[in-house]
């Protein structure tokens, strides 16, 4: 199992104790304004486990990150949200493809741990798994995550821009594409992954 290190941010495999805050991070609706809802308990937790399996299945996925820079949070802990990579699990015309994903709690948001984690697991995408591009999505209004997306070099095709199948009628089913190919990625971008 690879966990990935940056100056601020270690992205491990997830632990019991990243149940609660992440609960609590998955039930604000500021984090979950660009999803259809929030989530409560049990779909929270079961969000983290298949997190976790995965991880332990492949070595990598959508690691839980941890900040290393005592930037605590109201539980006590350092547990930040995920970052990471999964294979996208619905077809559509730019599948198969592995994505690159975040979701962070609020109070941690404004700090640069989204580019800073992402850049690691790009990293480790295109070194170790030697894919040949990643991509990215949101929902339109998501201009948190677009910006994070642009900071990542990673490019915008409108044409590109999809209905998720998975969420047919709801007001963020229209998504925009973000792509990165591995030549257009620097390796000296982030430090390399840590074992």
């Amino acid at each position: 199992m690879t966990e990935l290190r940056t100056d601020r941010l270690l992205l491990r495999q997830w632990r019991p104790e990243d149940r609660e805050p992440f609960a609590a991070m998955n039930a604000d609706p500021e984090v979950m304004r660009h999803f259809p809802s929030a989530l409560d308990r049990a779909g929270s937790d079961a969000l983290a486990e298949r997190a976790e399996a995965r991880i332990a299945e492949r070595g990598w996925g959508l690691w839980a990150v941890e900040a290393l820079d005592g930037a605590g949070d109201s539980y006590g802990t350092a547990f930040a949200g995920f970052i990471g990579l999964a294979p996208v699990s619905f077809e559509t015309h730019f599948t198969p493809a592995v994505e690159i994903g975040w979701r962070l709690a609020r109070r941690f948001w404004g700090r640069g741990y989204a580019t800073e984690g992402a850049r690691a697991a790009l990293t480790y995408a295109f070194v170790e798994l030697e894919l040949e591009a990643v991509v990215s999505f949101t929902a339109v209004a998501n201009d948190r995550s677009r910006r994070v997306m642009e900071r990542l070099s990673m490019t915008h095709d409108p044409a590109d821009d999809f209905n998720h199948p998975n969420l047919p009628g709801s007001p963020v089913e229209r998504h925009v594409l973000y792509r990165l190919r591995a030549e257009n990625f620097g390796p000296g971008e982030a430090a390399p992954p840590a074992r």
